[in-house]
């Protein structure tokens, strides 16, 4: 009896979770997955018992084709690291959708002890602290209903997360209805890099644990410039990060996961990030974001070629102005529009997280 009592508890939960995605899907263009991958699907079956049993399972469609919503259309400000830069972004409403910051431990204008503070390696000196930062932030997104903002928050070093965990408990849990990334390079990756000390996979995650509507954004140092051609994500690479995954439970929890990977390699490396990221989606939602820094080489073609390979609804893309309208992608309006499709892609993530959390209670 009791049996009986779980499994239908179930099978209506996991059945209007199935309905809810599919809702959310449809109404903000946030696509399951892209044409190229499964989808989820939630089947009941029966034994000879009469006892009902929900599988989740990867199904093929044509349906999510017409799913998709272009997530490489959604515009960035990179490096928000002060005060005046923030007050621009928060001033430009319908220009910016996604702040990216950077924290590292250090001083706030120069004095009293290290604290999480934003700024960029090697700078330690900052005019704004994490807190104030988060602050801001999300005093602007309750004032500006429709206009909200997501964050990326880019940790530079294992020392400033869990120096940072204090802060990240008392506002993440307040960041509702908007993305929250939480990003690190947690693994050594190209060309040869061995001049950045990735952050502690095992700790970072640990962390990240707490904040299960925040998606991780995790990355490989990388080591690459203008005069570079020739270098790629290895299988060893992608398959380092999969063990990460797998390791730290990563792959149980149905958090959603998006792999920052730079322009000029991830161009050389179709092949494997399509087997990394293929593999992720059987139990998390995840997507690429494609990052460069100026004056990076980049094939271009290549680089299209990839973007499209994935859907520009799994491929977030986060590179200079320039180098965006090489790859003429057709984004000719502002992202704003597509904002509701991003916050659509961190809810059914989170229904996802959801589903899975319930079905290993049952």
């Amino acid at each position: 009896m009791l049996f009986k009592h779980c499994t239908g508890g179930l099978t209506i939960f996991a059945l209007l979770m199935s309905l809810l995605i599919v809702l959310v899907a449809k109404i903000n263009g946030a696509s399951l997955n892209a044409s190229n991958y499964q989808y989820h699907s939630v089947v009941e079956q029966r034994t000879s018992s009469d006892s009902r049993i929900i599988e989740i399972i990867l199904q093929d469609s044509d349906m999510v084709k017409v799913w998709g919503t272009n997530l490489t259309a959604i515009t960035w400000a990179h490096a928000v690291n002060s005060q005046s830069l923030l007050d621009e972004v928060l001033t430009e409403t319908g220009n910016i959708d996604f702040i990216e910051a950077d924290i590292v431990l250090g001083k706030l204008n120069g004095e009293g002890a290290d604290m999480p503070v934003m700024a960029h390696p090697p700078a330690i000196i900052s005019d704004l602290t994490l807190a104030e930062f988060l602050n801001q932030i999300m005093a602007f997104n309750r004032n500006h209903e429709g206009q909200q903002k997501g964050v990326k928050l880019d940790f530079k070093s294992i020392e400033v997360f869990e120096g940072s965990l204090h802060i990240l408990d008392e506002n993440v849990p307040n960041m509702l209805g908007y993305p929250v990334w939480i990003n690190a390079d947690i693994l050594s990756g190209p060309v040869d890099q061995n001049k950045t000390v990735p952050v502690d996979a095992n700790r970072f995650f640990a962390g990240c644990m707490r904040y299960k509507q925040a998606a991780l954004s995790i990355g490989w140092t990388t080591n690459w410039g203008a005069d570079f051609r020739d270098g790629e994500y290895t299988q060893d690479q992608c398959d380092a990060m999969l063990e990460s995954l797998t390791a730290n439970n990563v792959l149980a929890t149905g958090q959603a996961i998006t792999f920052p990977v730079r322009a000029g390699i991830a161009a050389n490396s179709e092949e494997q990030l399509h087997r990394l990221v293929a593999t992720v989606n059987e139990t998390n939602e995840s997507t690429l974001t494609i990052w460069s820094s100026d004056g990076d080489y980049v094939d271009v073609d290549k680089l299209r070629k990839l973007i499209f390979g994935f859907g520009v609804e799994r491929v977030y893309l986060d590179v200079p102005e320039e180098l965006a309208s090489r790859l003429d992608l057709g984004n000719s309006d502002s992202g704003a529009s597509t904002f509701r499709s991003l916050f659509g892609f961190s809810f059914v993530s989170l229904c996802f997280w959801a589903l899975s959390s319930w079905l290993q209670r049952i």
